[in-house]
């Protein structure tokens, strides 16, 4: 007879494998598995449930526009993934029942429009037993209507994802944890604010009403519908409409439900039912900046190694067309094609490739098919004339990686960057055009403006540059308005009671002009030394100066710092003249009856320190500039600019500006801050290119802690020394 065993070890492993899955963050999925849970954006944007946020993150780079509108707010929001452990979050509120401003005559029917900026930072990732966890700051350095802290943790079980969270301020003044009264709305939480906004106001954070929040949500078996249920941890009745309007705003339910329909990958509907009385309605539409990828057009593959017979030299009519292939295929435009002994160098400025290694490939191609005798190709990119980075290639070894000659032959093997060093040899052909001019489309927009929530200029600009030998540039530029509603700024001569001199605030009498000289100005290049390089220019230099100026670069190559000093003597021009200039500082305006000052001659420049860190992976492809320095109006302070840049090439970047002015002398915002995207064409478009589409954002246009606008920076054009604008693509 047989002797049965029992494996005690078998069921307990199942067991464990069973509770593993449970408290993994996705089960294992297949062909028979059910559709994945795709988080998606709060009320208030930013990863959430409804009126409450959750732990959780988008994908790195993903970028979200979002737009919510209930009985009482129409929130639009852009959140952005910065790194995968930093949400960030910019949202303009528009109040309904309020204006901007008690004065009818400065806002008219504007509604009150609140501006916030979020922060959401992962601190554990989820695994199997713990949850994701994040601690939260909502309306930060803002005017307080929304501002609130949080610490939340999300699990996920199969298809249902579950937050508990706690909140202070406006995310917990339902107060289920403090021991709130009917008399007090925050329990003793400091709502005040600075009469102009825009400062942060620390002393208050994680303090007042606290109360428990939380909530579920289930991605349902049919893939684009996900259900919501949310427990409110405010109870509204500390809103800014009902303690500034008396508008009623019940809470009849602490209970919010709501759903999420996918109309595709990229967009999302929302819809909810809140306080037991409110229906609320949204859309998200997204995208991911770091996975973007250009496709560009076939004629664009790279050409084939196809050498002719071996010959000392070239026929004119050659070199004039490997000089034409070199910009049209290699992207070298305004390129010189020279010969010595054993060298071809090619010098000329990269307009097509952000990857140099694509370019220099091509270029070295282009030279050995036409069976030129030489042992080396020698690339010189410039700038302006300016010599910036120089490539030599081995003619032999390059041979052999273009036959394939050995395994893994790579382009590397034949190139080696160098200090650039002067042009030897016969010119034998050039493509330089000393005279340029061209169009552009311009838009100059701003939002949320008490004067009105969308303000724009919308216009072309005409260009004309003129090199005059090496060194010179004349560079001119003609703006012509098309259309703006920049009539109804009317930030002139202000209502706040600073009396700064006015200089960007001054912009709707320069966009009442259909015709600016935007620029006039000549401007010198030299390079003084391997690293240090310079620039003077004097003119009409911006839309509202004239001057002249001066800048120093001191930049190693390959390395990932630099230090540059920029110095200035300007006059604010008369917007009412396409060349004149203010002669006289105090103005008077007719229609509000006061006296404003303008800058009728001072000194403006900073000391910049550019810097991308490189001793921690959290912040890696991040650039740190900081500018210490005198702004147009007078006022000195320091500007710091800290950008990230993703896989694809797209740059988000915020930057703020204090000086020594005071909050009350800044006026409204308390001092200068915003956002910008920088996107590279050849992600837009279907041919390379080295341009790109800069989006910016700044909350209000004030006048302290600005930068005079100069058209040419040598950190820009010395950028193959080191790129960031023009780096090569991550794979």
């Amino acid at each position: 007879m047989k002797k049965l065993f029992f494996n005690a070890t078998k069921p307990l492993s199942l067991c464990t494998a069973a509770v593993l899955s449970v408290f993994s963050p996705q089960s294992l999925s297949d062909e028979f598995s059910g559709p994945v849970l795709q988080h998606s954006q709060s009320d208030f944007g930013g990863v959430g449930l409804m009126q409450m946020p959750s732990a959780r993150m988008m994908d790195d780079g993903e970028l979200s526009l979002n737009i919510t509108r209930n009985d009482e707010y129409i929130n639009y929001a852009i959140s952005l993934q910065l790194f995968p452990w930093l949400e960030s979050t910019i949202r303009y509120t528009q109040v309904y029942d309020l204006l901007y401003s008690d004065d009818e005559s400065f806002s008219g029917s504007t509604k009150y429009t609140d501006k916030s900026i979020d922060l959401k930072l992962n601190l554990i990732k989820e695994g199997y037993l713990l949850p994701d966890v994040s601690i939260g700051l909502r309306d930060i350095g803002g005017t307080g209507l929304f501002d609130g802290e949080y610490v939340a943790a999300s699990k996920q079980f199969g298809p249902f994802d579950i937050t508990l969270g706690l909140g202070w301020g406006y995310i917990g003044n339902r107060g289920n944890l403090s021991n709130k009264t009917a008399d007090t709305t925050d329990c003793g939480r400091d709502s005040a604010f600075t009469s102009t906004g825009g400062s942060l106001e620390a002393g208050r954070m994680f303090t007042g009403c606290k109360a428990l929040f939380g909530g579920i949500e289930y991605q349902t078996p049919f893939e684009p519908l996900v259900l919501k249920l949310e427990y409110d941890g405010n109870d509204y009745q500390s809103d800014f409409p009902v303690t500034r309007g008396s508008i009623s705003m019940p809470d009849d339910t602490p209970w919010n439900v709501g759903l999420v329909y996918s109309l595709a990958d990229w967009a999302k509907l929302r819809l909810s039912y809140e306080r037991g009385n409110t229906l609320s309605a949204g859309i998200s539409v997204a995208t991911n900046l770091a996975n973007l990828r250009p496709t560009w057009l076939e004629d664009n593959k790279k050409p084939s190694y196809a050498p002719k017979p071996t010959t000392s030299d070239l026929t004119p009519k050659q070199w004039k067309k490997l000089t034409e292939d070199l910009g049209n295929i290699a992207g070298y435009r305004e390129a010189s094609v020279y010969q010595s002994r054993h060298t071809i160098t090619v010098e000329g400025e990269q307009k097509k490739y952000r990857d140099r290694k694509i370019a220099e490939e091509r270029a070295a191609l282009l030279i050995a098919n036409t069976g030129i005798n030489a042992k080396s190709y020698r690339i010189i990119e410039t700038k302006q004339h300016l010599p910036v980075t120089q490539t030599e290639i081995n003619a032999y070894s390059f041979k052999r990686v273009a036959d394939n000659d050995y395994p893994e032959a790579k382009f590397d093997d034949a190139r080696q960057s160098q200090e650039t060093t002067p042009v030897e040899g016969q010119l034998k052909a050039n493509s330089v055009n000393d005279l340029s001019y061209g169009l552009s489309p311009s838009l100059k927009q701003s939002f949320g403006a008490s004067e009105g929530f969308y303000l724009y200029a919308l216009g072309v600009n005409a260009g004309i540059t003129y090199n005059a030998g090496r060194h010179f540039v004349f560079s001119g530029g003609l703006y012509g308005d098309i259309n703006n509603n920049y009539d109804k700024f009317k930030y002139t001569v202000p209502p706040d009671g600073t009396s700064l001199k006015r200089v960007r605030t001054l912009a709707r009498q320069y966009l009442d002009q259909r015709v600016l000289v935007s620029n006039l100005q000549l401007t010198y290049f030299d390079r003084w030394s391997d690293n240090l390089y310079a620039q003077a220019y004097a003119g009409y230099l911006e839309t509202m100066f004239a001057g002249y100026g001066s800048e120093l670069l001191y930049r190693p190559r390959d390395t990932n710092w630099a230090i540059g000093i920029n110095g200035n003597y300007v006059i604010q021009r008369d917007p009412n003249s396409l060349f004149g200039l203010f002669k006289q500082e105090r103005h008077y305006d007719s229609q509000t009856n006061r006296y404003y000052n303008v800058q009728t001659g001072g000194y403006t420049g900073h000391a910049t320190l550019y810097w991308e860190p490189q001793f921690t992976s959290l912040l890696d492809n991040t650039r740190l500039k900081v500018s210490v320095g005198q702004y147009l109006t007078g006022d000195k302070g320091v500007t710091v600019d800290y950008s990230k840049q993703f896989d694809s090439g797209v740059i988000a970047g915020v930057f703020a500006t204090k000086t020594n002015l005071s909050a009350a002398e800044y006026g409204e915002g308390s001092f200068t801050k915003g956002f910008y995207i920088s996107i590279p064409f050849d992600v837009m478009t279907v041919k390379p290119s080295v341009n790109r589409a800069n989006l910016s954002w700044q909350p209000l246009t004030r006048d302290g802690g600005q930068m005079l606008g100069r058209k040419y920076g040598l950190y820009d054009l010395t950028d193959a020394r080191s790129p960031w604008f023009t780096r090569a693509i991550a794979e």
